[in-house]
């Protein structure tokens, strides 16, 4: 079997972009990768473009390790979340071909199953005022939806410091919160990278008493070392990871045991089976892993068939009950069951076991949103261009 032919669809919505990547066969099959690319949209077409004549057409999809190895090592460059996600769009399809080639969902072919269900916590549900009744009105809409776990990033615009009015308003969302969903549900608090080590260590102090699963992101991922020395006085477990991208970068923060949780988006980190090999780095440090997901459908479904098979699997992050419900229609089948209970069913198959609508995708062509996390009112996640 050989790829004659990829072809990237961009389905925009105000706040993102999600490119969608049709793979064919000169067989008849057809796989999909799916990434949400950071403002980087239009970088990502061009590296695909290139790539595709350089490594795509002519390759065996089932030679899915020697695929991602050229692409990784042959340009020389570093890999960064374009090249990054350009490889892992081609590589997420290869894995849908061969589950299709071979009749079984792609778990199957990456171990099999370790869990019957997936535990999953909501994101995006609080494109509300910045109030405390308002927060505490938009947590109940969680509950009702039947999850057992939310996210939540309460610090509105902050950047390394804080005034202490803003502050205290973060801590009183966060205190809504946990007055509305009770004392069982689990709350996971996103940083975004904000803050200073002195003033993420202060924060997560005043957020012990909330008991949150996690702080995310405490400090920005750029100096690794200063995530450490954070983590060394928070007493909370600290995530990270969507924004550190190959193994090779993975590989200091575990050594530093700067986290408790590991975070790789498998869409901007080279794919499945890059993700699955991070993961199990991760597990030699007893880090447990939950895979960031801000995507569609076809992101979402390979991400549950990771989690289906990874044994240090934690929980998925999913956006699309809340904001942008409605890109969920870009997409039908197995791959990607409804939440109930706190969890997602295995995924179903062959494949990745989701089939894109081309016709829906181009009826929403891709946005010019520049989706700003340090402008008032971001979380709205209504940025126009």
């Amino acid at each position: 079997m050989k790829i004659t032919n990829i072809t990237p669809l961009v389905l925009g919505t105000p706040w993102r972009n999600l490119t969608f990547l049709k793979v064919e066969t000169d067989e008849g099959l057809v796989g999909w990768g799916e990434t949400r690319n950071v403002m980087r949209t239009d970088a990502l077409l061009g590296y695909l473009d290139g790539a595709k004549r350089r490594y795509v057409l002519g390759s065996d999809p089932f030679n899915v390790e020697d695929l991602v190895h050229r692409m990784f090592h042959h340009d020389f460059g570093r890999v960064d979340d374009v090249v990054g996600s350009g490889i892992a769009l081609v590589e997420i399809a290869c894995w849908d071909i061969m589950g299709k080639a071979l009749n079984v969902p792609v778990y199957r072919l990456l171990g099999g199953a370790v869990r019957d269900k997936i535990k999953a916590y909501a994101n995006g549900w609080y494109t509300v005022e910045r109030k405390p009744a308002e927060f505490h009105k938009a947590a109940k809409k969680v509950v009702k939806r039947g999850y057992k776990a939310l996210k939540v990033d309460p610090f509105g615009a902050g950047f390394y410091e804080m005034e202490r009015k803003e502050k205290n308003l973060s801590i009183a969302l966060v205190e809504a919160i946990r007055d509305s969903v009770g004392p069982d549900f689990g709350i996971l608090i996103e940083m975004h990278g904000r803050f200073s080590p002195a003033t993420a260590i202060e924060i997560s102090r005043e957020l012990e008493r909330f008991q949150p699963e996690w702080v995310e992101e405490p400090v920005p991922p750029d100096n690794i070392e200063m995530m450490a020395k954070a983590a060394a006085k928070i007493n909370i477990p600290v995530a990270t990871g969507e924004r550190i991208h190959t193994r090779f970068e993975v590989r200091r923060l575990l050594e530093l045991g700067c986290i408790d949780v590991l975070q790789t988006d498998i869409t901007h980190s080279c794919g499945l089976l890059e993700g699955k090999k991070i993961a199990a780095m991760a597990d030699t440090y007893y880090v447990t892993f939950a895979p960031h997901n801000v995507g569609g459908p076809v992101s979402t479904a390979a991400n549950l068939h990771l989690a289906a098979c990874t044994t240090n699997f934690k929980i998925q992050e999913h956006f699309n009950d809340f904001v942008d419900s409605w890109v969920k229609q870009a997409a039908t089948g197995p791959g990607y069951p409804e939440v109930k209970d706190g969890y997602f069913p295995l995924p179903g198959g062959p494949g990745l076991g989701v089939t894109p609508d081309e016709d829906f995708i181009k009826e929403h062509p891709m946005s010019g949103a520049h989706f700003n996390l340090f402008a008032q009112d971001w979380h709205k996640r209504q940025q126009e261009r």
